[in-house]
């Protein structure tokens, strides 16, 4: 598989466990160390935290509507390291847009780590 193609996957992947309320899917594409800024600007540290912020936050979150996330732009700044510019929509539970809500244009930061992509640092930003 292509290095764009494994990074596709990986952002899939986030979009499944947003989606279906799947905290330690989503906890699993971090790195240990990792930075996570959520799109109201709280900085997470560490998998740990990550991991116990998305525990409280993501059940039930779901449950009106969600998200698709596109990628819209690599950057390789070396082999294993990359900046991914995401388009996250914000969509019904059925699959349709809604056109009345802010995308959100998340950043990732990603690390080849024993040959899979991980979350280094993540900045997720509403675009007004």
């Amino acid at each position: 598989m292509s290095e764009p193609a494994e990074i596709e996957k990986l952002v899939a992947t986030v979009q499944h466990s947003q989606q279906n309320e799947l905290p330690e899917e989503f906890i699993s594409l971090f790195r240990e160390d990792a930075i996570w800024t959520t799109a109201h600007g709280k900085r997470l540290t560490g998998r740990d935290e990550i991991a116990s912020f998305t525990r409280q936050v993501l059940p039930g979150a779901m449950k009106e509507a969600t998200a698709s996330y596109e990628v819209a732009h690599i950057l390789f700044i070396r082999p294993d390291v990359a900046a991914v510019k995401i388009r996250q929509r914000p969509v019904r539970l059925d699959g349709t847009p809604i056109l009345d809500q802010n995308e959100g244009s998340p950043l990732y930061i990603l690390s080849k780590e024993d040959g899979e992509w991980r979350i280094a640092a993540g900045q997720n930003t509403i675009v007004l």
